[in-house]
């Protein structure tokens, strides 16, 4: 029975320990050939810091790189907006209109992204909209928005109604009462729907491709345009020290909610 037990147990960690192999040995061989001194990837030249410093030095990629995260916050930070205010308002719906609103809602995220993608497209030639940066952040505005009401919307059906119209009772206006009752109660269900946004901005190729006009490049485009000539070296490093970023963060997110505990 023991034997039992400690095989069981064996078998377990060989198994977390292939599913965290397949899911971290791309990235592990990425970090190592961002260090690789020869251009080639199945050469080793030793160890080597060059192409970080090329890749501050490279204009296209420092462009795409602020394109990418100007792009990510901008959409992100106005869907968040206009999706909380939107979730509040279907919050008081009836339950026919709400049921209607939420499947309408769940479209544009079982779509395929070249669906969204394509049809934006025709949407901007249709109404002669001049596509570059502008079509793009309508884009993405328009696709980050379902996901912020998905995350708004549950923490909306928990809290308690009844501290908002105590609040507009006591003479709070509608403006003040959300902002000092009802907000801070949502603020997890807000932050969520802008860090998923924010991600799937950041993220985001197919509609981007599909959207965008001549000389505006994301990091995704970029990449996908050098990926027939093959892939600099210059992005290795860059990738790495995004991996490495969120690595951080993360570590320091963990670690101040454990301290909260």
């Amino acid at each position: 029975m023991v034997m039992k037990g400690k095989l069981k147990k064996f078998f377990g960690r060989f198994y977390l320990a292939v599913i965290f192999l397949f899911l971290y040995a791309p990235i592990v061989t990425l970090i190592v050939l961002s260090f690789n001194e020869s251009k080639y990837r199945g050469r080793w030249g030793g160890f080597s810091l060059k192409w970080y410093v090329g890749l501050f030095e490279d204009e296209a990629i420092m462009n795409a790189l602020a394109t990418t995260l100007i792009l990510a916050l901008l959409s992100a930070l106005i869907a968040t907006v206009f999706g909380t205010a939107v979730s509040f308002a279907v919050n008081r719906m009836k339950r026919i209109s709400k049921t209607v609103f939420m499947s309408i809602t769940n479209i544009p995220v079982l779509n395929a992204d070249i669906v969204t993608g394509i049809s934006l497209m025709l949407l901007f030639i249709a109404v002669r909209y001049s596509m570059g940066f502008s079509s793009v952040l309508l884009a993405h505005i328009t696709f980050n928005l379902p996901y912020v009401i998905l995350s708004v919307l549950p923490r909306l059906r928990q809290i308690n109604s009844s501290t908002y119209e105590a609040a507009l009772d006591l003479g709070a206006s509608r403006v003040y009462a959300f902002w000092k009752v009802i907000l801070p109660d949502i603020m997890p269900g807000v932050l969520t729907g802008f860090l998923l946004s924010f991600t799937m901005s950041l993220d985001d190729f197919v509609i981007t491709h599909f959207t965008k006009g001549v000389g505006v490049d994301t990091l995704s485009t970029l990449i996908y345009a050098e990926a027939r000539k093959g892939i600099r070296p210059e992005m290795y490093a860059l990738s790495t020290l995004m991996f490495m970023t969120v690595f951080i963060l993360l570590l320091f997110y963990n670690r101040k909610k454990e301290g909260k505990k």
